[in-house]
């Protein structure tokens, strides 16, 4: 219990970083994906050639590797930014791109015939995504967008590679300092909470779009 104790305030306060790089990351990287999904769905052959490099750059290589390009790589191309900036555009390029894959297959599993109907009744590009597609997207992709946002929560240990003090850092702080394995335990129960609640709140989401099963 002394344990406990003495590491608790810095294993909260990795877990307040660790929290803020989830949150900030979902924040950006949704509602870009969807837009830039939709973008990918008008058929622009320059505009979705652009986006298949983004996409094939962001997941063909480390998200480890792209945190340590943005932070160290980019002040020799005049680019510099703070730890935390670069963690948060690594992570938002990074899901970003894996969301839009997600979203474009919610897309296409839509059936074609509600595209032609919404031009037949004059409907707007925006309106008929904003108002019909992109529900019904939602509602197919759930599951999917469930085990990113799970991912995340577990990625988030990698900014630590940029000197954050997250919480699995915090951890490994203590099981240096104190000689004992403990530490580690204590980070696990940390992740298994977050996933806990992650979980049941994904799941909430998910059972308030059953209405269009």
């Amino acid at each position: 219990m002394n344990l406990l104790n003495n590491i608790l305030p810095s294993l909260l306060d990795g877990s307040k970083i660790t929290l803020l790089v989830f949150f900030i990351t979902l924040l950006f990287s949704i509602p870009l994906s969807i837009m830039l999904a939709a973008v990918q769905n008008l058929n622009n052959r320059v505009i979705n050639k652009i986006l298949w490099v983004y996409i094939y750059v962001e997941r063909g290589t480390p998200l480890l590797l792209q945190l340590m390009f943005i932070y160290f790589g980019l002040p020799f191309l005049g680019i510099t930014l703070s730890r935390m900036m670069a963690i948060y555009v690594a992570f938002v390029l990074n899901y970003t791109a894996y969301f839009i894959e997600i979203f474009r297959s919610g897309i296409k599993a839509i059936d074609e015939g509600q595209f032609k109907a919404c031009k037949v009744l004059g409907f707007s590009y925006s309106f008929m995504y904003w108002h019909i597609i992109i529900p019904q997207c939602l509602h197919n992709c759930l599951p999917s967008i469930t085990n990113e946002v799970l991912n995340l929560i577990k990625d988030t240990s990698l900014i630590s590679v940029l000197g954050a003090q997250e919480v699995l850092k915090a951890g490994r702080n203590a099981v240096n300092v104190y000689a004992s394995a403990i530490p580690f335990i204590y980070v696990a129960i940390i992740y298994l909470i977050m996933t806990f609640v992650v979980t049941n709140v994904m799941n909430y989401i998910e059972s308030r779009f059953n209405y269009y099963d």
